[in-house]
């Protein structure tokens, strides 16, 4: 049984006791939220549709991702430019799904 949930502007694949970065949430850590499945598949029965289930998914961490490094030069004209950028997510648990 697995389900694909849709948060942030990105859909992820999820199945019972898997653990799922997205992006961040306005939660606190020890929540517990549902999110609306478009997808579900039970026992090879696959359901699409707005709502065709529930996900619920226990917070775990507020954190942010490894540091990407963005380094821009432009030859022959001695302009370099060096940033980093740090991603935040939610770390979820998946408790259970319902159809």
């Amino acid at each position: 049984m697995y389900a694909v949930v849709v948060t942030g502007g990105k859909q992820y694949k999820v199945v019972e006791n898997d653990y799922v970065k997205v992006e961040k949430l306005d939660v606190n850590v020890g929540d517990t939220i549902e999110l609306d499945a478009i997808m579900i598949s039970v026992d090879g029965n696959i359901t699409v549709g707005d709502n065709v289930g529930k996900v619920k998914c226990e917070v775990l961490r507020q954190d942010k991702a490894k540091k990407v490094i963005i380094f821009k030069i432009r030859a022959k004209k001695n302009s370099r430019r060096k940033n980093g950028h740090r991603q935040p997510y939610t770390l979820l648990k998946v408790l259970s799904l319902k159809a």
